[in-house]
């Protein structure tokens, strides 16, 4: 688990923050026009902000904002 610095109001900032530690996640997480790659499900608590309002998703105070790939196969 990562502490992110700050009090990121959405997921984009706290995403943004994110990448300024780890610059390689950026291109993992979204693509290109900066949506979230399809395989990626982000997460704030038990919310997925695909079904809210995706990357203006709003972030509680000590809300915890998970980045979970999709897993397939068999």
């Amino acid at each position: 688990m990562l502490a992110i610095a700050g009090s990121p109001a959405t997921v984009a900032e706290a995403l943004t923050a994110l990448w300024k530690e780890y610059p390689g996640l950026r291109d993992r997480i979204v693509d290109e026009q900066g949506t979230v790659r399809q395989h990626i499900n982000i997460f704030v608590g038990d919310e997925a902000i695909r079904f809210a309002d995706g990357l203006s998703t709003k972030v509680p105070a000590d809300a915890e904002v998970l980045i979970v790939p999709a897993v397939s196969g068999g």
